[in-house]
């Protein structure tokens, strides 16, 4: 919601205040669909160029981010802290046999049956099947130490490849005032090839030229590096969760007490969605 208001207040803004100042949008109108055609198709060819067809998907679920906002609200990370701290104690109390089915096959477990939010995650599903699949297959022998340097390192590459939409849109936005620019040479090479013709003709070309300077530069700044700036907040935003999850797996393996555990988890979390701790624990006695 707030991204469409903002490109309203932007063009209003723009376009508006050329207007009020006394500048002729006709021009620019006539311009603008033909500028557009070569720096958004050069965007567009460019995009094709330096990514893979998944790297283009993923970058079209970025853009629905911008808009969308996180995924996750105080609920999901209630959750989150509800099914990891089940399954951890499931492991304590009933042993690595009683928890093997769970996390061999999430789709058939009651547990996290419960959670089907979480479930469409299939990266936050794996984080937390993979990681206590180490944990059962070792017999808990494990060193949390070394448990936890395993979650850093998966964390490290979700990250690293969820954010990659957020940094090709940043790079887009690197290259759009350069694109521009290609636009307005291209005009003005079209004006010297009419520079027999009356001034007032030719003016109106040169003013056609500059406005590729000008969208390139728009486009830049006023929209697409914006984009990538909101794509990066909501994508760190969503990676709250999967830490959740390790701070409540590796502060389980130390065998720390359930209230130590479950503020370690709480406390990470952002203050936008994080949950009050009587409300982690008021939901923990119904589980």
């Amino acid at each position: 919601m707030f991204a469409i208001i903002g490109l309203v207040v932007l063009l209003a803004m723009v376009f508006g205040g050329f207007i009020f100042t006394g500048g002729d949008i006709g021009p620019v109108l006539h311009a603008l669909p033909h500028e557009m055609i070569i720096i958004g198709g050069a965007a567009v060819g460019a995009l094709i160029i330096g990514n893979s067809g998944s790297d283009l998907k993923a970058l079209g679920a970025g853009l629905g981010k911008v808009f969308k906002g996180p995924s996750y609200k105080k609920k999901d990370y209630l959750d989150c802290i509800f099914l990891v701290s089940r399954l951890m104690k499931s492991l304590r109390v009933e042993g690595p046999v009683a928890l093997e089915p769970h996390i061999e096959d999430p789709k058939s477990s009651s547990i996290f049956q419960e959670y089907p939010v979480l479930m469409k995650d299939h990266a936050l599903i794996a984080l937390i099947c993979d990681t206590l699949r180490l944990v059962v297959v070792s017999s808990g022998t494990l060193d949390p130490h070394a448990v936890e340097d395993v979650m850093d390192n998966s964390l490290k590459t979700h990250h690293h490849e969820a954010i990659r939409p957020a940094d090709n849109l940043q790079g887009l936005a690197d290259a759009l005032p350069a694109l521009g620019i290609v636009a307005a040479v291209l005009g003005v090479v079209k004006t010297m090839g009419a520079i027999d013709q009356p001034p007032a003709i030719l003016g109106g070309m040169i003013g056609s030229a500059l406005v590729g300077t000008f969208l390139g530069v728009l486009l830049a700044y006023g929209m697409v590096g914006p984009f990538a700036n909101r794509c990066r907040q909501v994508i760190e935003a969503d990676g709250a969760i999967y830490h959740v999850v390790k701070q409540i797996i590796i502060a389980s393996l130390h065998g720390h007490p359930q209230p130590l555990v479950i503020e370690a988890a709480r406390s990470n979390l952002p203050h936008a969605n994080q949950p009050a701790f009587a409300e982690v624990f008021d939901g923990m006695r119904g589980k």
